[in-house]
């Protein structure tokens, strides 16, 4: 455990993550953040809750990084949850943990940041699902780099390029057909986006430059970019998958998302012509039996899943056989450029000590 005091607050620029070389803190402001995501402040000050304090300790979870010191500021960096909790008592802030049994042992907590964009981890948790602490995530964060897996998925499975790897490792020169059966193209084609939120959103930037036309659900409103050619509401959802001919599924878990793409979804999706499905939103809104199934009847003309239900995936689960299937580990956010996530835990930092709303605060009723 380290305490930190010290020199000036400005140093909280490198707070919580390392951000890519070619851009520095000068270049990238909260200004350009706000800008580039959309990311918006909360309805309510901090200054109204009850137990906010800004002269209360800061516990901030330690990701591996040099942290500055602060000025006039308890800050805690810990390496633990056990740390964390030795260090709950006097926090007003916590950085990096949401979990039920530390936020019990804070009595003083009046906001929580986390590092991920999926926040219904947190929900067991009673002091972030009645609202009573302000929940904060990184919705938005990493949207470019988890769009361009769902593209790369996209795209290798149009091309069949897991084919042609498998025979890498043998020396094989696959030729012609059959290995070249079902090799297609995106361009022309139609895109269905489920949840057209910050993620959403830029796989239909990405789909629509590569010529395809996107259409979308999303749950709050029909409104949307000039590149999304309808976006319908949630219960549109079914009718919108019969013409597509590649579905991402960038939707939250929640209650109401809980299991949602299951047999019919994947009946209807399957009527026009067998689709792709990509999953980069969260493994527990899809059946997976339901979508294997899909899978082995030709439904579905292959699936990209960065998330899986259960995660991991079991080693002897079939989905590991199925010639047309990429499985990667929950990964599509590796490479992010985290300017975003500094900059962002920088201004939400500033914001709580002067009592001001956040950003990117979650809403317990909607889980995201």
């Amino acid at each position: 455990m380290k305490t930190l005091r010290g020199i000036a607050f400005s140093a909280v620029v490198s707070v919580c993550l390392a951000f890519t070389p070619h851009i520095s803190s000068a270049e990238y402001t909260i200004d350009n953040l706000i800008e580039d995501t959309g990311v918006r402040e909360g309805s309510a000050a901090m200054r109204d809750n009850d137990v906010w304090n800004a002269n209360r300790g800061i516990v901030i979870r330690d990701v591996g990084l040099d942290l500055p010191e602060f000025n006039n500021l308890n800050v805690v960096v810990v390496g633990s949850l056990d740390e964390a909790l030795a260090n709950a008592a006097d926090a007003g802030a916590i950085i990096g943990y949401c979990n039920p049994e530390l936020l019990a042992a804070a009595p003083y907590v009046s906001w929580v940041q986390i590092f991920s964009a999926g926040a219904e981890h947190c929900f067991p948790a009673k002091k972030l699902s009645n609202g009573t602490v302000t929940l904060t995530n990184m919705q938005k964060m990493s949207s470019p780099v988890i769009a361009e897996h769902a593209i790369a998925m996209m795209l290798a499975l149009a091309r069949k390029l897991p084919e042609f790897i498998d025979g890498k490792a043998q020396g094989d020169w696959k030729q012609g057909a059959p290995f070249t059966e079902g090799m297609t193209t995106v361009s022309g084609k139609t895109m269905l986006v489920l949840g057209l939120g910050g993620i959403g959103t830029e796989i239909a930037r990405r789909g629509a430059a590569l010529g395809m036309r996107v259409v979308a659900t999303r749950n709050s409103s029909r409104e949307g970019p000039d590149f999304v050619d309808y976006v319908g509401l949630a219960d549109e959802m079914i009718a919108l998958a019969k013409d597509a001919d590649v579905i991402v599924n960038a939707l939250p878990l929640t209650p109401a998302t809980q299991g949602l793409l299951g047999e019919e979804f994947f009946a209807v999706a399957g009527q026009k012509s067998a689709p792709f499905f990509i999953n980069v939103g969260r493994g527990a809104t899809v059946d997976t039996d339901a979508l294997h199934a899909a899978l082995q009847s030709g439904r579905l003309a292959g699936a990209g899943l960065d998330v899986t239900d259960p995660e991991p995936l079991p080693a002897e689960h079939p989905l590991w056989r199925e010639a047309n299937v990429i499985i990667t580990p929950h990964i599509s956010a590796q490479g992010s450029d985290l300017v975003r996530y500094r900059v962002l835990v920088k201004e939400n930092i500033r914001r709580y000590l002067a009592g001001d709303a956040l950003l990117n605060v979650v809403d317990p009723d909607k889980g995201y």
